[in-house]
């Protein structure tokens, strides 16, 4: 039973719920009445120990961090790293998009040692044990997808990512419209070639109500993912994107009605000016549904720095109303993250989850925070300062490098200091 039905049906409110309201500073009435019209979903399946995390309407903006192996790197204990770098860093949710070694292995131990929820893409997994068998993506089954699926739901996956906007009619879009860049999503580009090659319709789409009983009997939060999202700045906002978005608009309010959680994802790569504009027709065509998003990424020559080129993205799309953004790490369009990688992606994302937040949220007055960090600066008040920022082991590291004669200021200005100065003279 998910936890819409509880709501609707057994008219009870889930403990869960009651300390989502109190961490949130938002009405238990007010949650209630958004879960159910499927503005917010809570990340939670039934079989998972995980603390419940909730997306959307009027909430905290959520990040996420992707971890996972690779065909040419698989290290469980090294993944495990990167899980411990992205709590360590506050993440709200992990995704293991793994797709090397043995990925039903890897999932549990994740699984095992994940406090907060964890996200997935079954589609790698059908298509890694496929391959491993000498056989094409062609030659995939439509149980063996839903086997898959419903595995890693039972394992307590508690949201997954599933591309049921890769329709027929949406490639051939893509087909008449050429991009630079194509398709950049894997599982969409998987499921491309399944379409392709088969001339047959995506299983998760033809075949969206079987989809829908999985979620349901587990709790799952359906991630409608962007199959068909923009790989490069050229290539945003085009005719199959938009098409995608349509499609996944419809898929979600048929989930609704049937008291599954989903919830949307978007790109990728988009010019500063498209971004407002795109998050608030997400919001239209979906009936507000919760908007997860990579970035975007506002630029394509910033290899190296997509940690900021994201995080500049993600700041304007969460102030126009998007809910959860997935992190960048200064490794994309490079290598496979480092666990000091998903450190710092999770805190350049969560940066620009909070300077969206005091606009978004100003009547729950998140700004406070940066009010009490104003005021220890004026009394240069370091410890009380390091209680406020959002690295806090990054403060004492750098002062801990302080060339000052005292430190009481910092070696910036020194003896020059300007609140010093101007509190001489009661300024």
């Amino acid at each position: 039973m998910t936890i819409i039905e509880k709501l609707k049906v057994k008219k009870e409110i889930p403990k869960l719920l009651e300390k989502i309201s109190k961490e949130e500073g938002v009405s238990i009435k007010e949650l209630i009445e958004n879960i159910i019209s499927g503005k917010v979903v809570v990340l939670k399946n039934v079989n998972s120990k995980v603390k419940p995390v909730g997306v959307g309407k009027d909430l905290r903006t959520k990040v996420n961090a992707n971890i996972g192996t690779s065909p040419d790197l698989v290290d469980v204990k090294f993944e495990l790293e990167k899980l411990n770098a992205a709590i360590k860093a506050k993440a709200d949710t992990i995704m293991d998009l793994s797709t090397g070694g043995d990925i039903d292995y890897i999932r549990k131990i994740i699984l095992e040692k994940s406090p907060i929820p964890v996200g997935t893409v079954p589609i790698y997994q059908v298509v890694c044990e496929t391959l491993r068998k000498g056989r094409k993506i062609k030659d995939i089954s439509v149980e063996h997808i839903f086997e898959v699926i419903e595995k890693q739901a039972e394992d307590g996956v508690d949201f997954m990512t599933v591309h049921c906007g890769v329709t027929k009619k949406n490639i051939e879009i893509l087909k008449n419209y050429k991009r630079i860049c194509g398709i950049v999503s894997r599982g969409g580009a998987f499921l491309a070639e399944w379409i392709v090659m088969n001339n047959k319709e995506n299983p998760l789409y033809e075949y969206f109500d079987r989809l829908l009983k999985i979620a349901k009997k587990y709790n799952v939060t359906l991630s409608l993912g962007d199959g068909l999202r923009p790989g490069c700045i050229a290539d945003a906002n085009d005719k199959a994107q938009s098409a995608e978005l349509k499609t996944l608009a419809e898929l979600s309010k048929i989930a609704n009605k049937e008291n599954v959680q989903v919830m949307i994802e978007g790109p990728g790569h988009m010019p500063i000016d498209t971004i407002e504009e795109h998050v608030k027709l997400e919001k239209k065509l979906t009936g507000d549904k919760p908007y997860y998003l990579l970035g975007p990424l506002v630029t394509d020559i910033a290899a190296g720095y997509d940690h900021i080129n994201s995080a500049i993205g993600a700041a304007i799309a969460t102030k126009a109303g998007a809910d959860f953004i997935c992190y960048v790490t200064p490794a994309e369009h490079l290598r496979l993250p480092e666990p000091e990688d998903v450190y710092i992606g999770v805190i350049s994302a969560r940066i620009a989850a909070h300077a969206a937040d005091i606009v978004k949220r100003k009547k729950y007055k998140v700004e406070i925070l940066d009010l009490e960090i104003s005021k220890a600066r004026k009394e240069l008040n370091w410890k009380k300062q390091q209680k406020y920022v959002i690295d806090k082991n990054k403060f004492v590291l750098e002062r801990k490098k302080i060339l000052s004669k005292t430190k009481k200021v910092c070696s910036m200005c020194g003896s020059f200091c300007a609140m010093r100065e101007s509190t001489k003279i009661g300024l």
